[in-house]
């Protein structure tokens, strides 16, 4: 499958007096149907379907005005929020992979934003906004962010998901995917496939199909600490409770509850897996090594206490806690 070059769509997006874009809502993106330059415009009227979205919000202290934006190239960096908004809703459509545009340098185009009950807010002045709504009713601040729930703006069909705080605008959920409520995935990350989530998927780290992400595990991700190496996890793979990777992982690999598996982590190989490699059984390498191998168990040995890797066999999911 080709990966798309381009997008456009046309959407509503939430303006401050000052021009500070807050949010942009894309409720039916396109992929390479992009005819113009790079850029967002506003339009004079919106959808008759969300006619009622656009115009001033003076208890927020926003406008919500219609828009159009193009991005001609998905290759090249994102110029504005506009820009960035639409590429995290490609993802979130699946209508990209994690990595299918190119997501360089989107924090500093995005602004922080106050996430209430009533719409994103902006943080200057806050409490005067928050006076304001209160009239209304009760005001709930859900998160003081850059990215907002990923479910306030796209559901994809076929998943669930425990508790929406923890999925970012840009995750991108494939069908058949289930995240628990401890589950985490960050923007141009996710699932490939039906896989269970119970642990966390950071920026940048891509899951295969039928892989489970036990509880409290965690992938180490281009932004919590593993600089630019792209972490993948390959199908059918167990990262049990609490252990962790900084390695990518081929197919049918578990990694024992507990254990963290870093690039530098000394690894002896059992016979079998020295045999397959062309080393000596007993041998130690850097696990860095044996990232995208297949077939490998990653455990630690009770008696001497040094990670191991030996054969493994592949995982099946419950087909029944995938049927979404």
């Amino acid at each position: 499958m080709t990966s798309p070059t381009s997008a456009y769509a046309r959407g509503v997006a939430t303006i401050t007096h000052d021009g500070t874009v807050l949010d942009v809502w894309y409720p039916a993106p396109k992929i390479d149907e992009a005819t113009g330059e790079t850029g967002t415009r506003r339009l004079e009227e919106a959808d008759a379907r969300f006619a009622d979205l656009v115009g001033p919000d003076e208890a927020r202290g926003v406008a919500r005005v219609a828009v159009e934006t193009t991005i001609a190239d998905l290759a090249e960096p994102a110029v504005d929020a506009y820009d960035v908004y639409l590429r995290l809703h490609l993802l979130s459509h699946r209508l990209i992979r994690p990595h299918g545009a190119n997501m360089d340098g989107v924090f500093g185009l995005l602004s922080n934003v106050v996430w209430t009950n009533y719409g994103p807010c902006a943080v200057t002045d806050f409490q005067l906004t928050r006076g304001r709504l209160a009239a209304k009713g009760p005001v709930v601040v859900f998160s003081v962010d850059k990215f907002p729930r990923m479910v306030d703006y796209v559901v994809p069909s076929g998943v669930r998901i425990g508790d929406a705080d923890r999925i970012r605008l840009g995750a991108h959920l494939a069908e058949g995917t289930t995240v628990m409520h401890e589950g985490f995935v960050n923007f141009n990350a996710g699932t490939l496939g039906a896989s269970m989530v119970e642990g966390r998927i950071s920026a940048g780290v891509v899951v295969g199909d039928g892989t489970d992400i036990g509880g409290g595990a965690s992938i180490m991700g281009t932004l919590s600490g593993g600089g630019k190496e792209v972490i993948s996890l390959g199908e059918r793979c167990l990262l049990g409770a609490n252990a962790g990777v900084g390695i990518s992982l081929g197919d049918d690999c578990i990694v024992e509850a507990g254990l963290y598996v870093t690039a530098g982590t000394k690894v002896v190989l059992t016979a079998p897996v020295a045999e397959a490699l062309g080393k000596e059984a007993g041998s130690t390498v850097k696990a860095l090594e044996l990232s995208g191998a297949n077939g490998l168990q990653f455990r630690r040995n009770s008696v001497s206490g040094a990670v191991e890797a030996v054969p493994a066999k592949g995982i099946e999911l419950n087909e029944a806690l995938h049927a979404n």
